[in-house]
C-alpha cells in the first residue's frame, strides 16, 4: 500500500477555477491541484524561495521541488498544446478544513454531488458538517462515492471545500444564509432541506422525486420550517440528471 501524502497547507482558495485558450476548443483538460497551484503562486507570484514555500506549506523542500516541477510541466503542456486547466482537489489543508484523503479527479462526463453526512444519513446543519459523503454519477447511475471528514468548521471554507473537489451539488438538511452565499458563489447547485438516508436522497434526486424544502433553514439560525413544497426538487432534478455533468 503506498504511503498516504502529507497533507500541505494552502493560504486560499484561487478566484479562478478554470482557464482556456481562447478561439479554440481544448485539446484536452490539464487538472492542477491546489497544492500544484500554492507552490505556483508562493514560487512565481510571489516569488518565495522553495525554502520558504516549504515552510509555508509545511512541508519538505523535496517535496516542495516535486510538486512544482510538476506544476510547471502541466502549465507548459496546456500553453503549447491548447489545453484548458481546470484546478481541483489534491492533498492539502486550510482553515482547519483537511482533504482527510486526496478526493479522485472528476472525470469530464461525470456529475458530483455531495451529501452532508451523519451516520448514514442526510446531516442536519450544513455549517458543523463533520463529513460530506461524495457521488459520482454516470448516465444517471451512481458509480463510485467516498466519504471525506470536513471538521464542520465553518460555511466559507466547507463551500470552498466542495468547489475543489469539483462538486456541483449539494443536498443537506438545515442551512443557513451565510452558507447559502457562499455556496452561490462557489457555483454550488444547493438542494436543502432533505432528510433520511444519505444515499436514498441522491437516488431520489437521480429520479426526481427527492422531497427537499427551498426555504429550510438551520433551527440555530431561526428558520426552521416546512413549506409544503413536497417533492419542490422534482423539476431541477430531472434537468440536472440530464444535462451535462457538473
Amino acid at each position: 500500500m503506498p504511503r498516504p501524502k502529507r497533507c500541505r497547507r494552502i493560504c486560499g482558495y484561487p478566484d479562478y477555477w478554470s482557464f482556456a485558450p481562447e478561439g479554440a476548443q481544448p485539446a484536452g483538460t490539464v487538472p492542477l491541484t491546489l497544492d500544484e497551484f500554492e507552490a505556483i503562486r508562493l514560487i512565481d507570484h510571489r516569488r518565495l524561495t522553495q525554502m520558504e514555500c516549504a515552510s509555508v506549506m509545511g512541508v519538505s523542500r523535496a517535496t516542495v521541488t516535486a510538486i512544482y516541477e510538476n506544476a510547471r510541466f502541466k502549465l507548459a503542456d496546456a500553453l503549447v498544446n491548447g489545453k484548458r486547466v481546470r484546478i481541483t482537489g489534491g492533498a492539502y489543508c486550510i482553515d482547519g478544513v483537511p482533504a482527510s484523503r486526496e478526493i479522485k479527479e472528476k472525470g469530464e462526463d461525470i456529475m458530483r454531488i455531495a451529501v452532508t453526512y451523519d451516520n448514514g444519513d442526510v446531516g442536519q446543519h450544513f455549517g458543523r458538517t463533520e463529513q460530506f459523503r461524495i457521488y459520482d454519477i454516470s448516465d444517471g447511475e451512481i458509480v463510485s462515492w467516498q466519504t471525506v471528514d470536513t471538521a464542520g468548521t465553518g460555511h466559507a471554507a466547507l463551500a470552498g471545500f466542495l468547489r475543489a473537489a469539483e462538486v456541483g451539488t449539494l443536498i443537506c438538511g438545515g442551512i443557513g444564509m451565510g452558507a447559502r452565499v457562499a455556496l452561490d458563489a462557489a457555483g454550488i447547485k444547493l438542494l436543502p432541506g432533505a432528510a433520511g438516508s444519505a444515499d436514498e436522497a441522491v437516488r431520489d434526486f437521480l429520479a426526481g422525486r427527492l422531497a427537499c424544502d427551498p426555504d429550510a433553514g438551520c433551527r440555530e439560525h431561526g428558520k426552521d420550517h416546512v413549506c409544503g413544497h413536497g417533492n419542490c426538487c422534482e423539476n431541477d432534478a430531472a434537468g440536472e440528471a440530464g444535462g451535462d455533468a457538473k
